[in-house]
């Protein structure tokens, strides 16, 4: 059951909001949260990373990416101290707190 948060009452609000309270409940982070990882992702790795490297979903600080080849997921483990410090800057610090990389083909 989702409780009601201060300032909840009748009338409009922001989808984003609605969201977030959902998320919140779920135990997930932000959908905000959630659409930064996504939109600054290939300003993060770079396009050519980008390319073969997606993001699948952030739980209890974890990033799980996607990639299709084992060769880049050994790439992304190396780069991992330096995408924390970038997602740090992008989503504050303490958001994410580590990154596990999937090889998941197509």
């Amino acid at each position: 059951m989702i409780r009601p948060l201060p300032g909840d009452g009748p009338g409009p609000r922001r989808v984003g909001d609605s969201l977030d309270r959902v998320t919140t409940s779920l135990g997930v982070p932000r959908s905000s949260t959630l659409a930064k990882v996504f939109a600054a992702w290939p300003d993060l790795v770079g396009e050519s990373v980008a390319a073969n490297a997606r993001p699948r979903s952030l739980r209890a600080g974890t990033l799980v990416v996607a990639v299709e080849e084992p060769a880049w997921a050994t790439q992304l483990r190396f780069l991992e101290a330096d995408l924390l410090a970038r997602l740090a800057e992008v989503l504050g610090s303490g958001e994410i707190a580590r990154i596990e990389v999937t090889v998941a083909r197509r």
